[in-house]
């Protein structure tokens, strides 16, 4: 939603966007049968590690999810995009606008 709002006003060449953490978290599934005669062919609980099925970041409360560099021109947009954004995210995000020029820890 950000990227596609920001080149849709902004123009592709106008913004850089980092999105800030890795996804390092192994989601694992157990698969479980669910048809008739399933109770003779699963083990239940039994060695239910799982496979991996995806990856995930594991965010802490205050961390920065995104940045948008871009010139003061477009700042407006860039709000509006990262507005949009947040709405994919649960839980509650702040949007914030720094002086300061280029990408920084925060």
């Amino acid at each position: 939603a950000c990227n596609k709002y920001m080149t849709k006003s902004g123009g592709k060449e106008t913004y850089h966007i980092r999105c800030r953490p890795h996804p390092f978290h192994v989601l694992r599934q157990n698969k479980m049968l669910s048809c008739a005669g399933a109770d003779r062919l699963s083990s239940g609980m039994r060695g239910s590690y799982g496979k991996p099925m995806e990856m995930s970041a594991r965010i802490a409360i205050g961390q920065c999810i995104f940045s948008i560099r871009t010139k003061d021109a477009n700042g407006h947009h860039a709000i509006e995009a990262l507005r949009r954004a947040k709405f994919k995210f649960p839980g509650r995000q702040k949007i914030l606008r720094s002086a300061k020029w280029g990408f920084t820890k925060f």
